[in-house]
């Protein structure tokens, strides 16, 4: 008897107390599912935007930003994505009301096994529960609550008893208020997939170049294994990994009769591969400088889903990262930390491709095209001789390279050599830039005067504090391989300034019209069309017959100058044909200098390289180039200038100081 009544007692007591429980559960529940709100606002839960670049043909080459490529449903995704998250994270998904009570118990037994609390490590959670992580239980971010989204996020993801409960409550009421499919609908779209991505759809696009309705099962595989590890296992950080994790969600999809035993061995014989863009890994130097170009707002910090079309041109990238490590592992000795960056524009100034540094495929490291401010040598020479051109000389002039020697104030006597420590008497402009002569080039940039020698460079884009001396003409100056390819691009284009850019359009995600245009392009003219046509017709000679000789592109006409600096710290190829222009600096980060190499070596050879691919299958154009008119000799000797250094072979007369006054308004 007393026993009997004991018992009656724990029972009555029990059902009251269970009574009392299940009905303070079912009110929870009741108030969460009054809160829950429509699915479709639960589908995209970024905290950011994200940025999609296309080439100049409107095709995706890189992501930036948190991706989400778009909504998808699990009666719109590939099945075999679909089911292999379901085996790969809860296999009784179809079955439970959005708690496991044997899931959570196999997963307090593994917790203690292993010597952690029952709540330590594995959780037990259903998608359903996961999903309600997802969401912060419905608590959406505040800025005066959390310091950061950090925070935030830390918060949502704590493991606490009483954590667990409410979870445990709102996963009860997505069950109630939601179908299975529309939650797992949430999870797929709002789970991080790694590389930037959140959702199926941006993480198949992201690795794949595929809509997330269109993957196979290795690919399905790939992504559902994701889940576990989004940052570690995605495939852009170690591929290898995330076969090997896919080839396990293949086995467990077989084994739950989601595909056959045939299907599941072809997926781990045959594992998914990335995507050209994926590879690229988020579009190395090139979508680095695009995103330093745009404002933060709709770059790195925007809350909006950009769109972002560039100029690049991806046959013309591949191009030159080809001749890149084709030049270093031919060519260059073994154990160099020497580095090079190239720069592919057309004439307008719309640049074409980019490589910052050895390591073609990289993200978020020093741009060398962009970044790094070198001393650019002989490669500045032509501005010098532009110059010239502008004030009515000729290519066919003449200089005197003898000894030539300055007094500078406070600096004392200053004496500029020839590379080869030889003079060569009387020389034609031509013949000067042709050879690479210093004496010629400094005696003319006295000539025609500094100042007008820094207002041309300047005018053509060079945007850098200049050298006041002497030593301006023998590139004593700095700029970037960016500027200097820019410059060149407007020789190329007949006299007009060029800013180099690389956005043709930008637009929000959601919109057809562009917010932003063309970020750059041709600008005023700077010297005339002749002058510049003249100009190319020198530098032709460059490349067809003097130091620019390894820069020959077969059925090509070609234009250039090699440049390299005091003590070989910098050497620089800069050239372009009717088509492209293209420029290759070479050196060493902490200034070290070159061993054995100017800039008509290899630098020239990596120009060769590079624009030999990028011309493959063009029909070859002949360079805008007008060669002067033969000077008749004097009847009587002409006018010197500046103390006999410089002898013309026609008369200019007075009309230097007209021209002076009418082009640069000086007098």
């Amino acid at each position: 008897m007393p026993v009997r009544w004991l018992l009656r007692l724990i029972w009555s007591f029990s059902w009251r107390v269970g009574f009392i429980v299940l009905t303070l559960v079912g009110m929870a529940v009741g108030y969460q599912v009054l809160n829950l709100p429509e699915v479709s606002t639960l589908l995209d839960g970024r905290a950011h935007g994200s940025v999609t670049l296309l080439d100049h043909e409107g095709d995706v080459f890189a992501w930036r930003g948190d991706q989400f490529g778009g909504v998808v449903t699990a009666q719109t995704v590939s099945p075999y994505l679909k089911n292999a998250i379901v085996a790969t994270e809860d296999k009784r998904f179809y079955r439970h009301f959005g708690i496991s009570p044997r899931g959570v118990a196999s997963a307090v037994r593994i917790n203690l096994s292993e010597g952690r609390g029952p709540l330590s490590g594995h959780g037990g959670s259903t998608i359903t529960q996961q999903t309600a992580k997802l969401l912060c239980l419905g608590r959406v971010y505040d800025p005066s609550e959390w310091e950061n989204e950090a925070d935030y996020e830390k918060d949502c993801r704590q493991g606490s008893l009483w954590r667990k409960g409410t979870e445990a409550i709102y996963a009860l009421a997505m069950e109630v208020k939601y179908s299975k499919d529309e939650i797992l609908s949430i999870y797929m779209n709002r789970a991080y997939m790694g590389g930037g991505a959140y959702g199926a759809e941006a993480a198949a696009q992201r690795y794949f170049g595929k809509s997330a309705n269109q993957l196979s099962a290795a690919e399905g595989a790939m992504l559902a294994g994701l889940l576990t590890a989004p940052s570690s296992l995605a495939p852009t950080n170690n591929l290898k990994r995330s076969q090997d994790r896919a080839a396990t969600v293949l086995r467990l999809m077989q084994e739950q009769g989601y595909i056959s035993q045939a299907d599941a061995k072809a997926g781990q014989d045959h594992p998914a591969r990335l995507s050209q863009a994926a590879e690229a890994r988020a579009g190395g130097y090139f979508a680095d400088w695009i995103m330093d170009s745009v404002p933060s707002y709709f770059g790195a910090q925007t809350s909006e889903d950009v769109v972002i079309r560039t100029t690049m041109d991806q046959r013309l990238q591949s191009a030159v990262e080809e001749a890149m490590t084709y030049v270093f592992e031919n060519k260059v000795r073994k154990g160099s930390k020497a580095q090079a960056a190239i720069v592919v524009m057309s004439a307008d100034g719309a640049v074409r491709a980019m490589v910052g540094g050895r390591k073609t495929r990289v993200s978020g490291v020093f741009n060398r095209a962009t970044q790094a401010k070198r001393q650019t040598g002989s490669a500045f020479k032509p501005f010098v001789y532009a110059t010239a051109l502008e004030l009515g000389y000729s290519p066919l002039d003449i200089l005197l390279d003898t000894e030539y020697c300055l007094d500078l104030p406070g600096s004392g006597e200053w004496c500029p050599k020839n590379y080869t420590r030889k003079y060569y008497g009387e020389v034609t402009l031509a013949r000067a830039l042709r050879d690479s002569l210093n004496i010629p080039a400094v005696k003319l940039s006295e000539a025609v005067g500094r100042d007008l020698v820094r207002r041309v460079a300047s005018d053509f884009g060079i945007d850098n504090e200049m050298a006041e001396g002497p030593a301006l003409a023998l590139g004593a100056s700095e700029s970037t391989l960016l500027e200097m390819t820019g410059a060149y691009a407007g020789i190329l284009n007949g006299g007009s300034s060029v800013t180099p850019y690389g956005v043709s359009e930008l637009r929000l995600a959601t919109d057809t019209e562009p917010l932003m245009g063309r970020s750059g392009g041709m600008g005023e003219r700077v010297i005339r069309t002749k002058a510049a046509q003249q100009l190319v017709w020198m530098m032709e000679k460059v490349i067809s017959e003097g130091t620019g000789r390894r820069a020959q592109i077969p059925g090509w006409q070609a234009a250039g100058k090699s440049g390299t600096t005091q003590a070989a710290r910098d050497a620089w190829f800069i050239g372009f044909t009717a088509d492209y222009v293209a420029g290759v600096w070479m050196g060493y980060d902490d200034n070290t200098p070159l061993s054995g190499v100017t800039g008509g070596g290899l630098p020239a050879e990596i120009w060769h390289e590079a624009m030999v691919r990028v011309h493959e299958g063009l029909t070859p154009e002949p360079l805008p180039m007008l060669a002067p008119e033969p000077i008749a000799p004097p009847v009587q000797p002409a006018p010197q200038r500046r103390r006999d250094r410089i002898q013309p072979g026609r008369e200019i007369g007075r009309a230097v100081d007209g021209l002076l006054r009418d082009i640069f308004g000086r007098n």
